[in-house]
Parts: C-alpha cells; sequence; structure tokens
C-alpha cells in the first residue's frame, strides 16, 4: 500500500509542480511581454481542474505518508527528529499555497487585468517556489534529510 501512495503522491507533485514551472517559465513571460491577463486565463482554465486534482491528491496522500511515517499527529510539529522537521515544513508550504491560491482567487482573478497582472504574476511566481520546495523538502524526508 506505501508504494501506492507514494507513487500517486509523486504523480500529484508532477502535475502540481510541471503545471506551474510550464506556467512560470512558457507562459507568464508571454503573458507579461503581451500586458495581456487573458493568456493566463486561458492556460489557467485549461490547467486548472487537472492541477487542483493533482494537489487535491498530494493533500490526501501527504497525510497518509505523514501517519505511516509518524503514527502520532500531536508529534507532527514537534521539532524533534527530521521527520517532523520536514512534516512541518510540508505543512508550512501547504498554508503558503493555499494562502497564494485563495488570495488571488477571491482579490485578484476576478478583477484581473493589465493593471494588476504583476500582483497576480508574484503570485504564480510564488506558488511554483513553494511547489519545488514541497519536492525538496519530500526528498529531505524520504531520504533521511539534509541536515
Amino acid at each position: 500500500m506505501y508504494q501506492f501512495v507514494l507513487i500517486l503522491h509523486l504523480l500529484g507533485a508532477a502535475v502540481w509542480t510541471g503545471g506551474h514551472l510550464v506556467l512560470v517559465v512558457t507562459i507568464l513571460p508571454r503573458a507579461l511581454r503581451a500586458k495581456d491577463p487573458q493568456v493566463l486565463v486561458e492556460f489557467e482554465s485549461a490547467y486548472e481542474p487537472l492541477g487542483l486534482a493533482a494537489l487535491a491528491t498530494q493533500v490526501i496522500t501527504g497525510l497518509w505518508l505523514a501517519y505511516y511515517y509518524l503514527p502520532d499527529p500531536a508529534q507532527w510539529f514537534a521539532l524533534d527528529s527530521t521527520v517532523s522537521i520536514y512534516l512541518s515544513i510540508k505543512f508550512v508550504l501547504l498554508a503558503l499555497t493555499l494562502g497564494l491560491a485563495l488570495d488571488a482567487r477571491l482579490r485578484l482573478v476576478p478583477r484581473l487585468d493589465a493593471t494588476n497582472l504583476w500582483a497576480f504574476a508574484y503570485h504564480i511566481i510564488g506558488v511554483a517556489i513553494t511547489a519545488v520546495l514541497f519536492i525538496v523538502a519530500g526528498v529531505g524526508l524520504g531520504t533521511g534529510g539534509f541536515f
């Protein structure tokens, strides 16, 4: 069961992180050069269902894996072991991701135009960075840590 859950978790990470890296590296520069938020809206509308499914998969499998690695949820934030440190990092990254996404969805996207395109771009870049840091933390957790 562990391997199956881990595979789902990694597939979700590939879709989530890969999608945001494609967005940052190819779509976002085009939108900023053209000062055209529609480029982002089109990408987001196509990617969002898959991206959100990937994120949901990561959250569900991530909680399962956290319980697998450290069966006492009270210890997840204890910061007294390598596992609890990396789990805490991943939970903080999740909170940052959700905060950025909610702020963008509720505040920026409803009135997205050329004047607030850069604010939306910073959110996109922030989510992409947290996605990469999720992977770094996951590797640290799975391999015994970097420190």
